[in-house]
């Protein structure tokens, strides 16, 4: 059976709550083991067991040797891959809000990716879109990163981001895309309605294609002498500020 490998406290427990069906078997730290009662980790113990699920205690080397990674937290589990909805299913699902979408364009880096999606868990947004090549997918760097927010928010991989795009705006959602050389600022444009928020990657931004699809673009506003924002960090500054003007919080 195809699989994958995720990590982290967050990650693992996320996936144990939301999707235990997916989740084949556990791998834990023989060293952690003493320490369950202390913290998540004994969660996560109780929600393995409670699934019926095999707990495996290996050595830290043999964690390490298993993920290729040091930073695992004496956690690791064998799960399904992602399966989201379609792209269709997401569109037509009934919120009783105007739907937040986010669209990265070609991000490479999976800890852009993986910080992005633990943006968007926050802020609710109702998917992330990417491009299926040249592109950052779900991998257990991306996993660990997103705290989570890998098992909460759907990442939809897209053959054709420009026929996405026109799906979207089909849909009725504007598509505010981000470019540093725009006139107007992010924060006189209104994101009150349906929006699909579109970032590009890390060194060139928004792809011309990309871009010319767009209804509106739109900067943030830069003061000091650095020229742009990390892309994860530009992803928080936009959804929040949707969250915002739709009165989250008030």
């Amino acid at each position: 059976m195809k699989s994958i490998l995720i990590y982290g406290l967050h990650a693992v427990r996320q996936a144990l709550l939301r999707h235990p069906e997916a989740v084949l078997e556990v791998h834990v730290s023989a060293s952690r083991e003493a320490r369950a009662g202390q913290d998540m980790f004994a969660e996560i113990l109780s929600l393995a067991e409670a699934q019926g699920l095999t707990v495996q205690a290996v050595r830290d080397d043999r964690l390490e040797q298993l993920l290729g990674a040091s930073e695992h937290q004496g956690v690791a589990a064998r799960r399904r891959p992602y399966a989201p909805p379609s792209l269709e299913t997401l569109l037509a699902a009934e919120r009783g809000r105007p739907p937040l979408f986010l669209v990265l364009d070609q991000v490479q880096d999976p800890h852009n990716l993986g910080a992005a999606l633990r943006v968007a868990d926050g802020a609710g947004v109702d998917a992330l879109i990417v491009p299926g090549r040249r592109a950052a997918h779900i991998t257990p760097v991306v996993a660990k990163v997103a705290c989570g927010a890998a098992e909460t928010v759907p990442v939809v991989e897209v053959g054709n981001l420009a026929q996405t795009l026109r799906m979207l705006k089909d849909a009725g959602l504007w598509l505010i895309g981000l470019d540093g050389e725009a006139p107007e600022s992010l924060y006189t444009q209104d994101l009150t309605g349906p929006v699909a928020l579109v970032l590009g990657n890390e060194g060139d931004g928004l792809r011309q294609l990309t871009r010319e699809h767009c209804d509106f673009l739109v900067k943030i506003p830069m003061l000091g002498v650095v020229e742009s924002l990390n892309v994860s960090t530009a992803t928080a500054v936009c959804v929040f500020e949707a969250l915002r003007q739709r009165g989250a919080g008030r």
